[in-house]
């Protein structure tokens, strides 16, 4: 089985909810864009990896500035996040096999750790399927009825928040992603393609702490993240990649 690692980050968003003048992965986060923010934290996990980004055709903010990656490839992003995954696919298909590993980033999480990133690659290579990093429900969540009126408490048991990157490789997520699209499936990320073909991804544990930045309030509370993770200790060596509860 092949080991080569793609990455695909959409970037083609126009980040309507966050009410700002530029899309949210272009606006300043710690004096540089978060996308910025994003490839670096990537590169610094996988930094032979090959990288596909996916852009608005459009988009002329984007710098290759940004780009650490020695090897990496830009693709035109689509309407939706799946499209722009899919036309990722497509467009590596020149020089990527259908058991190599591709993870799906959202340019929006520039907090993710590093050892969390490592921690995903390693749990997914002895899974048959592949999965995601996500974090267990901790907060009471509420039904509505529409309207914003309670009609009941869910059970949180059993419910974990998903987050990026998730992992599968090549051809299984080429196969999820067009068969949800030939059928007029909703999916709202790679795994619930690949959940639709009947199967199980993995949940690897990851921290709190790698939001999405996706209301203007994220964009602050990014900063304070990316903050006190540079304060931090230096992990122990040898505890880089364990399991969290």
């Amino acid at each position: 089985m092949s080991e080569r690692l793609w990455l695909v980050v959409p970037a083609a968003g126009r980040g309507r909810r966050m009410g700002a003048a530029l899309p949210k992965q272009y606006l300043a986060l710690a004096g540089r864009p978060v996308l910025a923010h994003t490839l670096a934290r990537l590169h610094q996990a996988f930094p032979e990896a090959r990288l596909c980004l996916c852009l608005d055709p459009e988009d002329d903010r984007f710098d290759p500035a940004w780009v650490p990656f020695a090897r990496w490839r830009r693709s035109a992003g689509g309407d939706e996040r799946a499209d722009s995954v899919r036309r990722a696919l497509e467009a590596i298909a020149d020089e990527a096999a259908d058991d190599d590993w591709v993870l799906v980033h959202d340019a929006a999480r520039p907090c993710v750790r590093v050892d969390d990133l490592m921690r995903l690659l390693a749990a997914l290579r002895q899974d048959p399927v592949g999965g995601l990093l996500a974090t267990p429900v901790a907060d009471t969540m509420k039904r509505d009825d529409g309207q914003r009126h309670v009609v009941r408490t869910e059970p949180r048991d059993g419910l974990w928040q998903a987050q990026t990157p998730q992992g599968f490789r090549l051809g299984l997520l080429r196969r999820a992603l067009d068969e949800a699209r030939a059928l007029g499936r909703e999916i709202t990320d790679e795994a619930s393609a690949v959940e639709a073909l009947g199967l199980t991804p993995r949940l690897v544990p990851g921290r709190r702490d790698n939001i999405k930045i996706t209301h203007p309030e994220d964009l602050a509370l990014a900063g304070h993240i990316l903050a006190a993770q540079r304060d931090e200790p230096r992990s122990r060596p040898g505890h880089e990649h364990e399991e969290r509860p």
